[in-house]
């Protein structure tokens, strides 16, 4: 025995170390809660750009058309996805957007941001080359018994 409490729910499961509102780990929420942030706050600084919100909306899906890479195999859907979900290239725009004073590329990587960190707070993560399921921040979708088709 280590001498920490332990937390049993009404199964019998042991719940220590978990979220009993959402079964996740209280490090995970964390992280998931300060995406959220950096998503509130691109949209924010996006708002205060005073750029048209249909670039926004056009726009706040983009990233996800590398999605079209997995045509070309897992291995190429990674690279694709992963080029276009890392913050290096949108936080370099927005620098250059502001530095430059050209709003618009300040907005557009502002969304690029936002689109980022909402995928991170809501669990998706960077995909591993043997299957667009498998993310840095572990598998994502159903998972699946030895009953299901």
């Amino acid at each position: 025995m280590t001498g920490e409490a332990r937390t049993i729910g009404p199964a019998g499961n042991d719940l220590s170390g978990q979220n009993n509102l959402s079964g996740m780990r209280p490090l995970e929420l964390i992280i998931r809660l300060e995406w959220a942030v950096v998503a509130a706050v691109a949209i924010v600084f996006y708002a205060w750009s005073g750029v048209s919100w249909w670039l926004f909306g056009l726009l706040i899906l983009a990233p996800d058309l590398s999605m079209f890479g997995y045509l070309g195999g897992p291995r190429i859907g990674a690279i694709a996805y992963n080029a276009l979900h890392i913050l290096i290239v949108p936080v370099l725009l927005l620098l250059v957007g502001s530095l430059s004073g050209h709003a618009v590329a300040s907005a557009v990587a502002l969304i690029w941001i936002a689109h980022i960190a909402i995928d991170r707070a809501l669990g998706y993560g960077l995909k591993l080359s043997t299957g667009f399921q498998d993310t840095h921040l572990g598998p994502i979708g159903r998972k699946r018994d030895g009953l299901s088709p």
